[in-house]
């Protein structure tokens, strides 16, 4: 543990890629989709395109101070929050000013571009809250606890939603709470420190499918399972984290700090697109515990999951296997 000689704010920031986007020879510029980087995961794909010969990347970013970091009476003036690139591999060190979104808001925003010739693999992603202390300018009053990732070669960011995944005989087993879910297979289960997915071994060759090891048209139902599966899982943690928040004496909710808000800093844009997070989190809110709106937003956060899991993608590539085989069959 770090000791400081003045004051500093206990709790780190919070650092989100929000958009990402790379610039190619000619000019032109090609935003990636949200597939392209995983809040979860804290990581950036940028391979995900497949361009060799883009020039340079901009990636959007979000952070959002710790309360008591924006307060009139705080002990520290002049207060700035930067984002800092950084590659090993090369030494490479780029910082960009973040600005803040609103007089006396916790949210800043910007966007740090990096040069493609400057970068071979991984560069670590970081914020850091600088002020004036004790008439000293630019000490360090918090960062965040947890790079992101920056990968220029990834084709798809590692991980995803970290999930705890199990198997079992439902009607058998110990976990009597699985018993009345005995023809169900799988349940969800979002009240730990990690999601449980737990897969019934009742029923059979579901085990095996899900294993997606039998080749063929089997690794392509493997794929809309597991899409099915995990779109259900993002569905069930997003209820999950927005049943359980924490409410400030204003009545304004808290994002959670373990993977409830990691899932839903990933999910807001999509269920109340145009708004920063902490306004669409306060409308969630307020549609779930007022007297209308709620039901209504279920479109939205079932498009949010389905889009999360990729199930349109595994979709399509079961109905190309499907119509593969049926030209095959037909000469």
């Amino acid at each position: 543990m770090k000791f400081y000689p003045y004051k500093r704010l206990n709790r780190p920031i919070t650092l989100r890629v929000t958009s990402a986007s790379l610039r190619l020879p000619d000019g032109t510029r090609d935003h990636l989709d949200t597939s392209a980087y995983s809040v979860p995961q804290r990581t950036v794909a940028l391979g995900v395109a497949q361009h060799e010969d883009w020039v340079s990347a901009r990636i959007g970013l979000s952070a959002t101070l710790p309360p008591g970091a924006t307060d009139p009476d705080a002990a520290w003036g002049d207060l700035r929050v930067l984002a800092v690139l950084t590659e090993g591999a090369t030494n490479v060190r780029t910082s960009v000013d973040l600005r803040q979104d609103a007089p006396g808001s916790k949210e800043w925003s910007g966007e740090i571009e990096l040069f493609r010739d400057d970068h071979v693999g991984r560069s670590s992603l970081s914020a850091h809250a600088v002020a004036t202390v004790d008439d000293v300018p630019g000490r360090a009053i918090t960062e965040t606890d947890s790079d992101w990732t920056v990968d220029v070669t990834a084709e798809e960011p590692l991980g995803g939603l970290r999930l705890d995944v199990k198997q079992a005989s439902f009607s058998k087993s110990a976990r009597e709470w699985l018993r009345p879910y005995a023809d169900a297979p799988w349940v969800i289960d979002a009240s730990g420190r990690l999601p449980l997915v737990m897969v019934n071994t009742d029923i059979e060759g579901f085990s095996d499918l899900l294993g997606g090891e039998s080749g063929g048209i089997e690794n392509k139902v493997h794929e809309l399972l597991v899409s099915q599966m995990a779109t259900d899982v993002w569905t069930a943690v997003f209820h999950s984290a927005v049943g359980d928040l924490e409410i400030e004496p204003d009545g304004s909710p808290i994002f959670p700090t373990d993977w409830r808000g990691e899932v839903l800093r990933e999910m807001l844009p999509d269920v109340v697109p145009g708004l920063h997070a902490e306004e669409a989190l306060r409308q969630v809110h307020h549609r779930r515990t007022g007297d209308a709106g709620w039901v209504e937003l279920q479109t939205r956060v079932h498009y949010a999951a389905v889009r999360r899991a990729g199930a349109s993608k595994a979709l399509a590539n079961v109905l190309h296997a499907l119509q593969k085989m049926n030209r095959e069959d037909s000469a």
